[in-house]
C-alpha cells in the first residue's frame, strides 16, 4: 500500500493576468505536491520586476528582482509558506538557458517548496542534498535535470 499524498491548499495569484495562461493551476499544484513531504498551505504569487525587486530589497536587502522568494512561516505539522516568482526574471533565465519556460517554472516551484520545508543551499553539502532532491523530483515530473545542461 502506498503512502497518502500530502494535502495542499493552494492560493495562486497573478500580479499580471497575462501569465495565468502559462501556469494552469493544476500544473502548479502538481509540481508543488511532488515536493511536499507533509500537508501544506501555500500561496504562489507571480509578480513583475518592480514587485519582485521591492520584496527582495525589503526582505533580503538585495536591490534586484530574483527568480523565487520563499517565505516560510510554519513547517510542522503543516507547511505554511508564500512562494513569490518573478515572471520577467524566469522568462529571461529560461531564454538564456534555452529551456522551456514551463520547465523553469516547475523547477523553481519545486525549489521554493523545498525551501519552505527547511532545505537550504548555503553550505556545499546542503546544496548537493537539495539539488539531488530537485533533480529526482523533476525527473519524476518528466523534466530534464536542471543542474545538467
Amino acid at each position: 500500500m502506498s503512502a497518502a499524498r500530502p494535502a495542499l491548499r493552494l492560493s495562486l495569484q497573478f500580479a499580471d493576468a497575462r501569465h495565468r495562461a502559462r501556469l494552469p493551476r493544476h500544473c502548479v499544484a502538481r509540481w508543488i505536491r511532488a515536493a511536499l513531504e507533509c500537508d501544506a498551505q501555500i500561496a504562489v504569487r507571480i509578480v513583475g520586476a518592480d514587485e519582485g525587486r521591492e520584496l527582495n530589497r525589503t526582505y533580503r536587502r538585495k536591490d534586484y528582482a530574483t527568480n523565487v522568494l520563499t517565505f516560510d512561516y510554519e513547517r510542522a505539522p503543516l507547511v505554511v509558506a508564500d512562494l513569490v516568482l518573478c515572471a520577467p526574471v524566469l522568462q529571461a533565465e529560461a531564454k538564456a538557458a534555452r529551456i522551456a519556460l514551463e520547465a523553469h517554472y516547475a523547477h523553481l516551484l519545486v525549489h521554493g517548496t523545498l525551501h519552505a520545508q527547511g532545505y537550504d543551499h548555503e553550505r556545499a553539502a546542503d546544496a548537493r542534498r537539495m539539488e539531488a532532491r530537485e533533480s529526482e523530483l523533476l525527473a519524476a515530473l518528466g523534466f530534464a535535470d536542471p543542474y545538467r545542461r
